[in-house]
């Protein structure tokens, strides 16, 4: 598989598991406290963030590093407790 395929893909995935986690606290099938919802939103935003930095679009690289980071704290918190 090469890079720029593998790039491409999790950019894709970072899209679904974004759109996923957004669906399933929307319909509240989860909770937004939950480790799914904070582990979709943290490897979603993560696929974003270098797909984006591959194409050298840095508005979303931000946004959603920022995303990223509130996710992994928001499990760091999680698994505290």
């Amino acid at each position: 598989m090469n890079n720029k395929y593998f790039s491409s893909l999790l950019g894709w995935y970072g899209l679904v598991a974004i759109l996923l986690g957004y669906i399933l606290i929307s319909f509240s099938i989860i909770s937004v406290h939950s480790f799914l919802y904070q582990g979709l939103m943290l490897t979603g935003s993560l696929g974003i963030v270098l797909i984006s930095l591959q194409k050298k679009n840095f508005q979303p690289m931000i946004l959603n590093g920022i995303f990223a980071l509130i996710a992994a704290i928001s499990l760091c918190l999680l698994a505290l407790k």
